[in-house]
């Protein structure tokens, strides 16, 4: 059985054709200003024109108020809220009763507390995505910054959420993690790009065809 890929932080129709041709279940668009991956509700609308029903439509939000999620939905047809701050299970709670959208969550890890900390969205969220914690220094992003963390510390666990892996994943990389972690999705960004930003498309076919291989 393949791995459904979900390709984030896309901002160009090139890269959106690469991802919807090639076979990604989930397509992300970053609506968080600071990141060079980062799309108006407008730009969003623009490329969601060309996605079809069966492709799920995903919005990345760091703990972003209610008037930024609002604006880009009053554009963009988005099927998944992703919260990828430090927002609080009340904070996922209310957003999926607010905008009547599933809520997948971020879950920053680098040790095994941090794997247990994910357990208190578990009830609230629809989706759990596991990404590297970013260093401590205040110009680094909380996602996209291509770092893996050990994946056997989720490794043979057992969620009441469907998951995602996420962090430094690549083409080459894929397989081991998907082994290792036991993932049946996988959330790629900076590791389908020639430069912080820029989508390569050619990386996002191989991307989509290691996880269809696998």
């Amino acid at each position: 059985m393949s791995v459904a890929a979900k390709i984030c932080g896309l901002s160009s129709e090139k890269a959106v054709a690469a991802a919807v041709t090639d076979g990604a279940a989930y397509i992300g668009f970053v609506f968080y200003s600071p990141s060079p991956r980062a799309v108006t509700p407008q730009q969003a609308a623009q490329l969601c024109a060309t996605i079809p029903a069966r492709i799920t439509r995903v919005g990345l939000f760091v703990d972003a108020d209610d008037r930024l999620i609002e604006t880009a939905l009053a554009s963009a047809p988005i099927d998944i809220l992703q919260f990828h701050g430090k927002e609080t299970p009340e904070r996922v709670v209310e957003a999926r009763l607010r905008f009547g959208r599933k809520v997948m969550k971020a879950v920053a890890v680098t040790e095994l507390d941090d794997v247990r900390d994910a357990a208190r969205y578990e009830e609230v969220a629809d989706l759990l995505l596991f990404d590297t914690k970013p260093p401590a220094r205040p110009d680094v992003l909380p996602g996209g910054n291509g770092l893996a963390f050990d994946w056997r510390l989720i490794a043979d666990r057992s969620w009441r959420r469907p998951w995602m892996l996420s962090g430094g994943l690549t083409a080459e990389l894929l397989p081991e993690a998907v082994r290792i972690s036991g993932a049946t999705a996988v959330d790629v960004s900076s590791g389908v790009e020639s430069r912080p930003g820029v989508k390569d498309p050619d990386k996002i076919r191989a991307f989509l065809a290691a996880a269809r291989a696998l």
